[in-house]
């Protein structure tokens, strides 16, 4: 096949997220001690995207569950200091860390709100 001859569409990236809160200034102050995040200020509270993401982007997946939702999957230096952290800042622990087989190391978390997060292993 020669160049520009391919018809087909090309896979849409993830460009942006966003977090809904019913106390919007409570969850900027745990994503913002929790992750180092600096969020801004205004009914869009915009938050860069940090260095050493995964390039070209962050990819996802799809899968059964009991809810319908997004879940974030932030990566972090240190599992457990970082779990324990999101604890102590109101989050609920889900599950402990554990290895996903030929994967990283994670844990899940509930946010204050009740929001669904995975931390994951740098």
């Amino acid at each position: 096949m020669t160049e520009g001859t391919d018809k087909r569409d090309w896979a849409r990236p993830v460009v942006h997220w966003a977090i809904e809160a019913r106390d919007a200034d409570a969850q900027r102050a745990f994503y913002a001690a929790l992750f180092n995040w600096d969020i801004g200020d205004g009914p869009i509270m915009d938050i860069d995207p940090g260095i050493g993401g995964p390039e070209p982007g962050p990819g996802g997946h799809i899968q059964q569950g009991d809810r319908p939702g997004v879940t974030l999957y932030v990566q972090v230096r240190d599992l457990r200091a970082s779990l324990d952290k999101a604890v102590e800042l109101g989050a609920t622990l889900v599950m402990e860390p554990y290895d996903v087989p030929g994967g990283p190391t994670i844990a899940f978390v509930k946010d204050p709100e009740g929001n669904p997060l995975t931390l994951v292993q740098q």
